[in-house]
């Protein structure tokens, strides 16, 4: 049994390591983590960018990759105490974005600003307790190659976006989107298809 499985096995153990990592309440990493552990296990490609004013809550004990020529805006939150965060190659984290993972975002894709993607949800089923209190539920969110999301959209947990997908401004999408297409809406729909037989992108009737 490896180190890290024998602390994921005890949870005194773990809630032992987890506050060396965390202060109790918080989501970011103590400096420490940031300055002497982090480079340790997270990859950055060549050419990427982490611009100044990002807040970057990574931890050692899920992956965060940044791909080759790709840039994180300012303003933007990143989080992957409950899941990975993995970003493809030559891929835009417009500014003001928040992303809680487990997200895995493709090769060439555009998020413009202020977008939330949360692979995270809260559990409130139990009444006699705080919403706060109670357990977490994680289903990832991919968006896969070439996609144009546009600003403040909401992509919620477990949807996958299709590869050479638009999400128009301010959509909030709920269930999958098939790739090649256009959704706009609150709940997001697809609006737009692209017709390989014809070369062209058509209207979807509804």
């Amino acid at each position: 049994m490896s180190f890290a499985q024998k602390i994921k096995s005890n949870p005194k153990l773990k809630q032992a390591v987890h506050r060396l990592i965390i202060a109790k309440g918080e989501a970011k990493p103590r400096l420490w983590v940031k300055l002497f552990v982090n480079r340790w296990f997270h990859t950055y490609g060549k050419g990427s960018k982490v611009r100044r004013y990002t807040r970057m809550d990574v931890h050692p004990f899920n992956k965060f990759n940044l791909g080759s020529y790709s840039t994180i805006e300012n303003f933007c939150t990143v989080n992957n105490g409950v899941g990975d965060v993995l970003i493809g190659n030559n891929t835009l984290i417009g500014m003001g974005n928040v992303l809680i993972g487990p997200i895995q975002v493709g090769n060439d894709v555009i998020l413009a600003q202020n977008i939330v993607m949360s692979g995270l949800n809260h559990e409130y089923k139990n009444v006699h307790l705080p919403i706060h209190v109670q357990p977490v539920s994680v289903a990832p969110i991919i968006i896969e190659d070439e996609c144009w999301i546009g600003a403040n959209a909401v992509i919620t947990a477990g949807v996958t976006v299709g590869k050479h997908c638009v999400i128009a401004a301010g959509a909030v999408v709920t269930k999958d989107i098939p790739p090649y297409s256009v959704a706009a809406g609150n709940p997001a729909s697809v609006i737009k298809q692209y017709d390989a037989t014809t070369d062209e992108w058509r209207k979807v009737q509804r």
